[in-house]
């Protein structure tokens, strides 16, 4: 049994300290649709905050970054998903151990994943700013 957590934050901590599993959805910190928040708010983000029992620690099996509709359609979905979600994806897919601790050590990743979708035709957002902003400059991708 898991819960999904779209509560804000301390649920999760509550939910595992009943043994249950959860899957963390941090509205505040992985919504797409809020654009003011930056891919490096996304990288930061702790799915284990506050959850300091290691037993505990494993029931947290994943986490979720929602989009909702009424903000996008097919002309900005995806500057609005990417490159957001792969910093979220990252953060999640990296052991805790390996993680960087400074979101700024990210970038040069990010930026060459972001330069691969659109070289295959994914219209990723540029990593300066929040999301869905144009480029400072061009040719952020020219160089690779």
């Amino acid at each position: 049994m898991y819960s999904i957590l779209q509560l804000g934050g301390g649920v999760a901590q509550q939910v595992v300290a009943s043994g249950l599993r959860c899957i963390v959805s941090n509205q505040d910190k992985w919504y797409l649709h809020y654009l003011d928040t930056t891919w490096q708010v996304f990288y930061m983000n702790e799915p284990l905050t506050n959850i300091t029992n290691s037993k505990q620690q494993k029931l947290v099996i994943g986490g979720e970054v929602c989009m909702w509709g009424e903000y996008i359609d097919g002309s900005d979905i995806e500057q609005t998903i990417w490159p957001r979600a792969a910093a979220a994806a990252e953060r999640l897919w990296t052991p805790y151990d390996k993680l960087a601790k400074d979101a700024s050590e990210v970038t040069g990743r990010l930026a060459h994943f972001r330069c691969l979708l659109n070289q295959r035709g994914v219209a990723v957002a540029p990593l300066s700013g929040p999301g869905r902003v144009a480029p400072f400059e061009p040719g952020s991708c020219y160089v690779q």
